[in-house]
């Protein structure tokens, strides 16, 4: 198939929801052969489904990025199925589909503190961890890391969450610097509020209306606002880019 990433294996963690659903699309629209990874198996084979009807390749494979050993099938199966691996999207996160309490510092539970940070930090690292190898091999990578436009700014009454994303900041930065060596490139991606969940409340729809007073862009932030940015990092346009954090916010957060 033609497209910018023709030939390419990608795989998006978190897949079978939300953006990450929209992520596979935009990536397999471009040529690449997908993997989507997610914890809800049943969206997952939704999703790869949905992907080859359109006439795409994909797979499925449930994922929970908080467990090594997940994590290490989730790669076996990519390889299995498609012999490389070229692009990482680390997508998966407790937020919209996966919920979180939105509650004062002091009032959020230990144990979802802790598994907060299972899932978006340690997630992002160990699914780092399982396909650089393959990647070091091939002298060629990219690894798109998914942070929030709230680690740049805060956000009241969900510090673990803030506090989550504002580690990938720093990991994308120090994993850039690691990898350089190896033909490798690691960059990030913070959305703005996105219209994400799926069947949102009247409550939802006029949270996320109300992000649009904070941008120059007047208007409600959608899953498909993301997509650019995802495929242009995953292309070769991006080779000579590392350790860079584009904001896609419609210009809430400029920096």
């Amino acid at each position: 198939m033609a497209g910018r990433l023709a030939g390419k294996v990608a795989i998006v963690t978190g897949g079978g929801h939300g953006i990450g659903k929209v992520y596979a699309l935009g990536l397999a629209g471009e040529g690449a052969k997908v993997v989507v990874a997610e914890i809800d198996a049943i969206a997952a084979e939704a999703v790869a489904a949905d992907l080859k009807r359109r006439g795409f390749e994909a797979i499925a494979v449930r994922t929970d990025v908080a467990d090594p050993a997940s994590v290490g099938a989730m790669v076996e199966r990519a390889l299995g199925a498609f012999g490389r691996i070229d692009i990482l999207v680390n997508n998966a996160a407790i937020f919209a589909t996966v919920p979180m309490s939105r509650s004062p510092f002091d009032e959020i539970e230990i144990e979802e503190w802790d598994r907060m940070m299972a899932v978006n930090l340690r997630g992002t690292w160990l699914a780092s961890r399982a396909v650089v190898p393959h990647m070091r091999k091939r002298g060629s990578g990219k690894i798109i890391n998914i942070s929030s436009g709230t680690a740049l700014k805060g956000s009241a009454s969900r510090i673990h969450y803030v506090t989550s994303k504002a580690g990938v900041l720093g990991f994308t930065r120090t994993l850039a610097r690691e990898l350089g060596q190896h033909g490798i490139c690691v960059n990030c991606v913070a959305p703005g509020s996105t219209l994400s969940e799926e069947n949102p409340s009247e409550g939802i729809v006029r949270m996320r209306a109300a992000a649009a007073g904070e941008r120059a862009l007047k208007r409600t932030q959608k899953p498909e606002d993301l997509v650019g940015a995802i495929v242009f990092f995953a292309s070769s346009e991006s080779d000579f880019i590392t350790g860079q954090t584009l904001v896609v916010d419609g210009g809430a957060c400029m920096h």
